[in-house]
């Protein structure tokens, strides 16, 4: 009798154990998009995930050519690219499988782009909204943005864009919104990094590599001394400057954004690796940028995973714990990502 009654009971138990165990550690994307799917071209757009190889130039024909020939049929042009991720043709397509990554693998995302409010709409836990915006191209007045933010319409200041239109950090035309941030509390995720290699020639004739480095925001965070930034992209590759960074302003964060998956595997983790083994693993953030490729989500996950010099509980800082205290969830936000 006893041992059908333990039977039975643990019968009755195991769908419980089963929904128990099946919400996965929280994640916490701190740069995703909300973009059309035509973004980055005419879809479908293929990526190699993670790339291997970027497309070597002949400048006797356009630099698009080439570009495009790489997104349209990337074995052709690199033939360690054996089996790529195609892009969504449709706006609803990139938000639904986006969407079902967040919800598989109990994703939080800090989402910026001209669709937030509908992807908000659609999943409102799992979307942190972020203002995306340049003060290059068609800057939104001062006065809105704080009505926005005031009104919880947005959350974080990010992803801000200058660096596409050539404008440094401390030009006197992000000064405001800069102003308004540290004001307000509002977190702010700058680019400062790579954009798509040769966007120079793609339209952004403004860029600069020089503009990858860290260092040319501090003069910002001596200015606001209280501004919660973090570095989207990591500045890479000029590490040694973000460790210098890091290192003289303990308040800066670096979020690996696209570096997750739009660098070979190898390039990757010997960036993490330095801001880790420099002593700043408490303060690297997961982010994967992802665009009009979902599955890039989930390979910028793997990247950290798979880091075998990173320990257990510094994949976790990575992956989740960071960006909780950088955004200041309370301790009932943070257990509601983990019981979902």
């Amino acid at each position: 009798m006893k041992i059908q009654i333990s039977v039975a009971l643990v019968g009755w138990l195991f769908p419980l154990l089963v929904v128990a165990q099946a919400v996965p550690p929280p994640i916490i994307d701190v740069h995703l998009h909300a973009l059309p799917a035509n973004h980055q071209g005419p879809p479908p757009l293929a990526f190699c995930l993670p790339t291997t190889q970027w497309p070597a130039h002949d400048p006797q024909r356009p630099y698009a050519e080439t570009f495009m020939e790489w997104e349209k049929n990337p074995t052709a042009v690199d033939p360690y690219c054996e089996d790529p991720v195609w892009s969504p043709t449709t706006d609803d397509e990139v938000m639904r499988k986006t969407l079902e990554i967040l919800e598989r693998r109990n994703i939080i995302g800090v989402t910026s782009g001209p669709l937030v409010d509908r992807y908000r709409a659609e999943a409102p836990d799992r979307i942190i909204p972020g203002l995306l915006f340049s003060v290059g191209a068609h800057p939104p007045p001062l006065d809105s943005v704080r009505a926005w933010f005031e009104s919880g319409r947005y959350a974080v200041m990010g992803e801000v864009t200058n660096q596409y239109h050539g404008i440094t950090p401390d030009d006197p035309l992000f000064e405001p919104y800069l102003a308004l941030a540290e004001e307000l509390d509002i977190p702010v995720g700058i680019h400062v990094g790579p954009g798509p290699p040769g966007v120079a020639y793609l339209g952004a004739s403004a860029y600069r590599g020089r503009l990858h480095s860290p260092l040319l925001l501090e003069e910002v965070l001596l200015r606001h001394p209280r501004l919660r930034l973090y570095v989207m992209h990591a500045g890479w590759p000029m590490i040694d400057d973000m460790l210098a960074l890091m290192w003289a302003h303990p308040q800066v964060y670096a979020g690996v954004g696209v570096i997750s998956f739009a660098l070979p595997r190898a390039g990757f983790h010997s960036y993490l690796r330095r801001m880790v083994e420099a002593g700043f693993g408490n303060r690297v953030l997961f982010g994967s940028d992802q665009m009009v490729w979902p599955e890039a989500v989930e390979v910028a996950i793997e990247a950290i995973e798979s880091a075998d010099f990173l320990t257990e509980q510094q994949k976790r800082d990575i992956l989740y714990n960071n960006a909780a205290r950088f955004l200041r969830l309370s301790e009932e936000e943070q257990a509601h990502h983990r019981e979902r």
